[in-house]
Order: structure tokens, then sequence, then C-alpha cells
């Protein structure tokens, strides 16, 4: 029996998780975590064998979250379900020590074979977004300007383009006004942009909007 604690802020994303999982046979899910305190949280009071966690959650979250997870519990089976399939997402979260990437638009199938590699010690990436990790950097993508900016600041990139303001994105991630502006602040100069909107225009180009 693998068990499953499944992290993600939106409940009905857990809800649906939860049932499709209770028809599977080997999978038992024994905690729900809704932020990064929460999966902390979990790593004290559960016993479980896999971390089915959204990267994009209040407070503590991406790559910094896996990597407080995995000094907590350096043998846990991380598998992350994320709404970005940009190859660039895909290789921090897997660097920071995930065991797993899944897009949330991956059909069910996907998910549970990816579930069962990562608890058995494997690692799993989609088909499909391997092919872009692999062709992306062949290109030197790395390079491009939204590549330099630290994780936290690639969170508030995300967030600006997505139409949230400062005020906004600060509550989202438990962080003051004051910090939210220097992120702000410091992605624009190291992307060489002067306005939100040149942001957007970037998103939009790059496939980074969504």
């Amino acid at each position: 029996m693998i068990r499953l604690v499944i992290a993600d802020d939106h409940a009905i994303v857990r809800s649906g998780l939860k049932q499709v999982f209770a028809l599977a046979p080997d999978l038992q899910v024994v905690g729900e975590a809704v932020d990064g305190s929460a999966v902390l949280a979990c790593l004290r009071e559960c016993e479980f064998d896999l971390l089915l966690l959204d990267i994009n959650m209040p407070g503590v979250s991406g790559p910094d979250l896996i990597a407080r997870v995995k000094a907590h519990r350096p043998e846990l089976p991380i598998l992350v379900l994320s709404m970005h399939n940009e190859a660039q997402v895909a290789a921090r979260v897997l660097k920071a020590g995930a065991s797993g990437y899944v897009t949330k638009d991956s059909e069910m199938d996907v998910l549970l074979g990816a579930i069962r590699k990562v608890a058995g010690g494997g690692k799993f990436i989609a088909p499909e977004l391997a092919e872009k990790l692999v062709f992306d950097m062949s290109l030197g993508s790395e390079r491009l300007p939204h590549t330099l900016l630290s994780d936290r600041e690639l969170e508030v990139f995300r967030l600006l383009v997505s139409g949230m303001g400062v005020n906004e994105i600060a509550g989202q991630l438990c962080i003051s006004n004051k910090t939210v502006s220097t992120h702000k602040t410091r992605l624009m100069e190291k992307m060489n942009m002067t306005s939100t909107a040149d942001l957007v225009r970037y998103a939009i180009q790059h496939g980074l909007l969504g």
C-alpha cells in the first residue's frame, strides 16, 4: 500500500484526486496540506510513503519547500503535480530533490503510473515534457532572461504576468508588500524590463502564461 499526502491549496483538486485514488487498491490518502507550513507539519505528524506536491501554494513553496522537506526526510519521494509545462520549471524542482514531475493536464493513468514508479524509488517525467526539456536545454534556453531569476523571483514574475498586483502577491505568498516590491525591482533589472506590460509581452512570447 502506498500512503500519500496530497499538498494542493485548491480543495476541489484534492477532492477529485482522493476520489480517483480511492478506486486504486494500492493507494491510500493519509493526509492533506493546503500550504507549505501544513506540508512540514505532515512530516512530523503523519507516516506516509510519497508526497504529491503542487509547487504553487501560499507561503513556502516550489524548490524551497522541496529542499526543506528533503532536509527533514531525505528518503521521502516527492512527485510534483503542476499546472506549469515549461522545461525550466521541471528542471528546477528536479534539481531541488523531487523524484518526478507531472502536469495537471496529464491523463490520470499517467499520474497513477508516476506515483507507483516514484514510490518504488524510480524517477518520472512526462514524456512530452522530457522531450521539451532536452530540446530546450540543447538550444541553450538557460540563457534566456527569465532563467536568470531566483526561484522566488520567478514565482513573483509568474504572478505579475497573471494579472496580480503587489498586494495580492504579498497575500498569496505570505510575505510583505516591501519584499514583493524588492523582488519585482530585481527581476525587472535582471530581465532588462521597465514595466509589467513588458513582462507580459515577454511571457506571451516565450509561452510562460497559464
